[in-house]
């Protein structure tokens, strides 16, 4: 039989610890006020009360990193505590506090695109269908055609009545003989194919898809005031397009096909049998989410890093970080440039990153790409030169 353990916490104390490695379990408060604080976090989500039916320690349970929290009972408390591998059983007994986390994750992981725009870019995109033609123009100036094919149709598309219709018509036109995108409209295929550099979902977009990615990666980007920030690199494995399912909203980002990847579709139909039948799939996108979430929050501390060799290296060690690579060698599939973006270095400013990163030791460039000869190494250099960074306040 399925049974949780309750844990008491007296007013005053520690329920979780900023840095330790304590991470098997989760809490979600039964009675009584915690408050929880997130070192990571640099934006208003910051400190946070927690009451009866929240939870808290999801993130680092469920994606297996360290805790990245401070959370302290402000009264006497009852904590149910879930171990990791009771998630599933959870799920099965309990859809709506699975829901619940899942759906709260969804919605940070908006919150925290825009503060990350908002913070490295001094403003937010646009929120409006409109916002479809400036990612079009974008990659359309940046001579990605494909990707600048779909933007325009689908801009075309949402927006019959835009102000920059008549110049989307004209370049899609101008485009379409020659490009590779694929998938104008949805289909009600499974399984579908995207040659390299085409565009999956424009930002924006209305949709009620998700995907799970079966062969190669995909890189989800933003483009706000004429500069695309790369927000992350997903791999085989990983899930995107969530927020659509579970908030019913347009697309908060852009994915694009960083290598020729097969994708699985889930529409809304199935993910709601999923939820009910399911709970590994379910289980999954929680630890997808909050894998996620946690790399968004080592994103946002990259953002008060002033050195752009700094910020690379740091960057860099979130990526090795993310596939629980500490030693060994490891080839990346980024180039230098795309990893000064991912930092939000704007183009202009990126010629000084991309100069001292040729020069580091650390790293080394195989056909273009990152190669890292000791994760160890650049995971120690990422942590040297925060506490110089933090030195120099």
């Amino acid at each position: 039989m399925f049974t949780l353990s309750i844990v008491e916490f007296k007013k005053g104390s520690y329920v979780l610890v900023d840095g330790v490695d304590t991470n098997d379990r989760f809490f979600i408060v039964k009675t009584g006020k915690v408050a929880c604080s997130n070192s990571l976090d640099p934006g208003r989500n910051s400190k946070k009360i927690l009451k009866p039916g929240d939870f808290v320690g999801v993130i680092p349970c469920m994606s297996g990193h360290t805790q990245i929290e401070n959370a302290i009972a402000m009264e006497d408390c009852t904590m149910i505590s879930v171990a990791r591998d009771q998630y599933p059983d959870l799920i099965s007994s309990n859809v709506p506090v699975a829901m619940k986390i899942i759906r709260t994750f969804s919605n940070r992981m908006r919150e925290m695109n825009e503060q990350f725009t908002q913070i490295t870019l001094k403003d937010t995109s646009a929120t409006s269908a409109e916002q479809i033609y400036n990612v079009a123009e974008y990659y359309d100036k940046a001579g990605c055609a494909d990707i600048a094919c779909y933007a325009y149709y689908r801009y075309l598309k949402e927006c019959p009545n835009g102000r920059n219709i008549p110049m989307a018509q004209k370049r899609f036109v101008s485009l379409k003989s020659v490009s590779k995108a694929v998938y104008y409209e949805p289909s009600h295929e499974m399984n579908r194919n995207y040659p390299a550099g085409t565009m999956i979902m424009s930002e924006n977009q209305s949709a009620q898809e998700m995907y799970v990615i079966q062969e190669g990666s995909v890189k989800i980007t933003k483009v706000v005031n004429g500069n695309e920030v790369i927000l992350s690199v997903l791999q085989r494995g990983d899930m995107f397009g969530e927020m659509a399912l579970l908030e019913n909203k347009g697309r908060s980002a852009n994915a694009i096909a960083h290598e020729a990847c097969r994708l699985l579709v889930i529409n809304r139909e199935n993910f709601d049998h999923m939820v009910g039948t399911q709970p590994q799939v379910i289980a999954r996108l929680t630890t997808m989410l909050a894998e996620r979430l946690w790399s968004m929050y080592r994103q946002l501390s990259n953002t008060c890093l002033k050195d752009p060799l700094h910020k690379a290296m740091d960057m860099l060690a979130l990526q090795l970080e993310k596939e629980k690579r500490f030693r060994g060698s490891y080839q990346t599939s980024l180039t230098p440039q795309e990893l000064l973006t991912m930092c939000a270095i704007p183009q202009n400013e990126q010629m000084q990153g991309l100069i001292k990163l040729e020069t580091e030791k650390a790293i080394k460039l195989i056909d273009g790409k990152i190669f890292v000869p000791d994760c160890q190494e650049v995971i120690r250099l990422s942590a040297l030169f925060k506490k110089i960074e933090a030195g120099e306040k």
